[in-house]
């Protein structure tokens, strides 16, 4: 039950008006896409639950973004595993805050003959 008060009347700022709408993307996405998006994944994961996390990621990102689903997705299957990985990661952090980037890992290959004299 509201009451009166002598408290002012609550007035929405920016950051209030972010969060409140932050779960609420402004896309519509048909359900040949959502499917052609989580069956791509699923043929590189081998794992469906992760393949639909992933592509709920991918299509949330690009519909942000104003990307064409379809369009991204083509990209993608041109790519070589190895690269498609990097690319995703780079991809997903478009849409994310400074401290919550995903991170990667660049191995630098070494050579035969250096791998060999190291021990295990």
């Amino acid at each position: 039950m509201a009451g009166f008060n002598n408290l002012p009347a609550k007035k929405l700022d920016s950051t209030t008006n972010y969060f409140n709408n932050f779960f609420s993307p402004s896309f519509d996405i048909s359900q040949d896409i959502d499917g052609a998006v989580v069956g791509f994944f699923e043929q590189l994961t081998d794992n469906k639950s992760s393949a639909k996390l992933l592509a709920g990621a991918v299509i949330y990102t690009a519909g942000v973004q104003g990307l064409d689903f379809m369009a991204l997705l083509q990209q993608f299957a041109k790519m070589p595993k190895g690269e498609l990985n990097a690319y995703l990661i780079m991809f997903l952090n478009l849409n994310r805050v400074g401290t919550s980037y995903l991170g990667m890992s660049n191995a630098k290959p070494s050579s035969k003959y250096i791998a060999r004299t190291i021990l295990p």
